[in-house]
């Protein structure tokens, strides 16, 4: 599972984000800076390691945020935790804007890369100083943060790349199930690799990958049920344009009975409400009926 505001503090509210930071985070901070301190003599620089590879965490993941933002998705959370971070983005569902919204968070990386260089090659003080090494070691981590996301291992953001480059030819479901399949094989070789390796931490987080993997793949199962569902062509979302199921699928909020809001111009035949907002099932926007109809939207 991925962190929440469950356990989290509040460390601070940025351009309507809020930024916490997972509990967990705090006691492998501990474990790892005491490990880093040894590269230093003074501990003080494997403090400000530890702090500066989250920096760069955090930066990246406002790229998620503030690039969801700009295709016209939600994302107002942050949340550390101590295998990275994780940018609560929900941008709209077309590959495009999907692809964006991961795609800006390894380039903050790329953009990184020349500046931190450029610190290192003219400000890193003098060799093997620990001012050097510090400069040294963070443009290291930004390049091993850059790589590492790019592995086309769903859900890291390669994976999510893969899929939203998939979504055009193999459309929402099939190109989730896709990217799953292979965020299956490339979790096995992660295994592999902390076997090799003898990292417990590459062990720790091939598993969250592959748990995370088996969500989706589940997930992808039941988009492509309901992908397979008869349409009503006369209705079409306004976000994503997919016309609606038909059938009982939508839920009453007075009463909990099931009925279909296009068959009964969103009155419920059990207890007569008036459906408000008709939320799509493939994209999961809310919007009144009227605003489905296609007569009415071309008129």
């Amino acid at each position: 599972m991925s962190p929440t505001r469950e356990g989290s503090f509040r460390l601070f509210r940025l351009l309507g984000i809020d930024v916490h930071v997972h509990w967990s985070w705090f006691f492998v901070a501990i474990y790892s800076i005491s490990n880093r301190v040894q590269r230093y003599e003074s501990p003080v620089w494997g403090a400000l390691e530890y702090l500066a590879l989250f920096v760069i965490v955090l930066l990246h993941e406002f790229g998620h945020a503030l690039a969801c933002r700009q295709v016209g998705g939600q994302s107002d959370q942050i949340v550390l935790w101590p295998l990275g971070g994780v940018a609560y983005v929900n941008p709209p569902q077309r590959p495009g804007a999907t692809l964006w919204s991961i795609a800006a968070g390894p380039l903050v990386n790329v953009l990184l890369l020349p500046i931190l260089y450029a610190v290192y090659r003219f400000g890193g003080g003098e060799p093997d100083s620990d001012q050097h090494n510090f400069f040294r070691y963070l443009l290291v981590m930004d390049f091993i943060v850059l790589c590492f996301n790019l592995l086309p291992v769903y859900p890291l953001d390669g994976g999510q790349m893969l899929r939203s480059l998939l979504w055009y030819p193999l459309g929402k479901a099939r190109s989730l199930m896709a990217a799953t399949v292979v965020g299956f094989l490339g979790g096995v070789g992660l295994i592999g690799l902390a076997v090799w390796w003898r990292s417990i931490w590459t062990g720790v987080m091939a598993f969250y990958l592959l748990s995370i993997c088996w969500k989706s793949f589940q997930q992808a199962k039941v988009l492509r049920k309901v992908e397979q569902l008869p349409r009503r062509p006369e209705f079409a979302c306004p976000s994503c344009q997919t016309a609606p199921p038909v059938g009982n699928y939508w839920l009453c909020p007075q009463c909990q009975q099931a009925y279909d809001p296009f068959a009964t111009a969103s009155t419920c035949p059990h207890c007569s409400a008036v459906l408000d907002r008709v939320t799509c099932p493939d994209c999961g926007d809310a919007r009144a009926q009227r605003a489905w109809d296609v007569t009415i939207r071309d008129a």
